[in-house]
C-alpha cells in the first residue's frame, strides 16, 4: 500500500474535509491503494493528515457514498472494486457488445432456454395472444469472472424460430437475431428502479439477500413497431453504473432536459 502524504493545506480556504477527500481519491486513482486493499484506520488518518476525527469521518462518508470504499463491520474499510459502466441512452447496443467495446470479456451462463406458452404479462408486453409460443431465456452474465446481471428474456417464437436452439454462451442475442432472422431491433422503452435481492437473485449474483440491485424492465421493438423482446434484468448495484447523456432543448420558450441523443436509443442486457 502506498505511503500517505500530508496534503492538507491549513492556510487554504478550502474546507479540510474537501482537501482530505481529494487526497484519498488520489491514493485510489493512482493505484497506491488498489481494489481490496484495507485503508488506514481513522486514528491513523488523523495522525497522518493532522486533522480531527470529525474531518476524517466526513471525508470517509463522502467517498463511501461515491462507491470508492466499503466498510466491513469488525474488519475495517477497504477500497471498493470499480463499477462496470453501461450505456443507458447513448446508443442501442446489447450488454455483450457494450462490454466488448469497453474492453471486457463477457461470458454467459444460460440457465434455461425453452419454448413455452406466453403468460398474460409477457403476452401483453409482446402484443400477442396469451398462450402463444414464446422463447423463454434466462441468462446469468459475467464480466471478468464475476456475475453482474441476471436477465430473463421473452421473444415471440414466430419471429425468430432458430433462437430456440441457439447457443448464446458467447454471443449476443441481438446479433443472432439479426444474422439468422434478418430482424433489426430499432428502439426500446425502459423503466429502471432500485430493488433488494431476493434469495435466488442473491445466490446467483453472489450477494447477500436484500443487497441493492438495479432493475431494468424493457420492451424492444422492430422499426415497424412490432415488439420483439420483453426482458426483466437485475444488475448488481455494487458493481454496476449506468451512464445517461443529457441534452438541453429549447421548446416554445421553455428549456427541458431529455435523454439523448434519442429517447429511443436504449441499450439492453443482451
Amino acid at each position: 500500500m502506498g505511503a500517505l502524504k500530508k496534503s492538507v493545506d491549513f492556510d487554504s480556504n478550502i474546507p479540510y474535509y474537501i482537501q482530505l477527500i481529494e487526497a484519498l481519491k488520489t491514493m485510489i486513482a493512482s493505484s497506491q491503494w488498489k481494489p481490496g486493499d484495507q485503508i488506514p484506520s481513522e486514528p491513523k488518518l488523523c495522525e497522518s493528515y493532522g486533522v480531527s476525527r470529525t474531518v476524517v469521518r466526513q471525508a470517509l462518508r463522502e467517498i463511501e457514498l461515491a462507491g470508492l470504499i466499503v466498510r466491513r463491520k469488525g474488519k475495517g474499510t477497504f477500497v471498493a472494486e470499480p463499477k462496470i459502466s453501461e450505456s443507458l441512452a447513448q446508443k442501442l447496443t446489447g450488454f455483450y457488445q457494450d462490454m466488448v467495446e469497453r474492453g471486457h470479456q463477457p461470458v454467459t451462463q444460460v440457465l434455461h432456454q425453452n419454448v413455452v406458452p406466453a403468460a398474460q404479462k409477457e403476452a401483453g408486453f409482446l402484443g400477442i395472444e396469451p398462450g402463444a409460443p414464446v422463447i423463454d431465456i434466462e441468462r446469468l452474465r459475467f464480466v471478468e469472472g464475476e456475475p453482474i446481471v441476471l436477465v430473463h428474456s421473452y421473444l415471440p417464437h414466430a419471429l425468430c424460430p432458430p433462437l430456440a436452439d441457439a447457443d448464446l454462451t458467447n454471443q449476443s442475442l441481438y446479433a443472432f437475431i439479426e444474422q439468422f432472422s434478418g430482424l433489426v431491433i430499432a428502439y426500446g422503452r425502459r423503466s429502471i428502479e432500485a430493488v433488494g435481492a431476493n434469495e435466488r437473485e442473491a445466490r446467483l449474483l453472489q450477494v447477500k439477500i436484500g443487497s441493492p440491485l438495479i432493475l431494468l424492465d424493457s420492451v424492444s421493438f422492430l422499426e415497424d413497431g412490432t415488439p420483439i423482446e420483453y426482458y426483466h434484468a437485475v444488475h448488481r448495484g455494487d458493481r454496476s453504473r449506468f451512464e445517461v447523456e443529457l441534452v438541453r432543448i429549447r421548446e416554445t420558450g421553455k428549456i427541458r432536459a431529455t435523454l439523448g441523443p434519442s429517447e429511443r436509443a436504449l441499450p439492453s442486457s443482451n
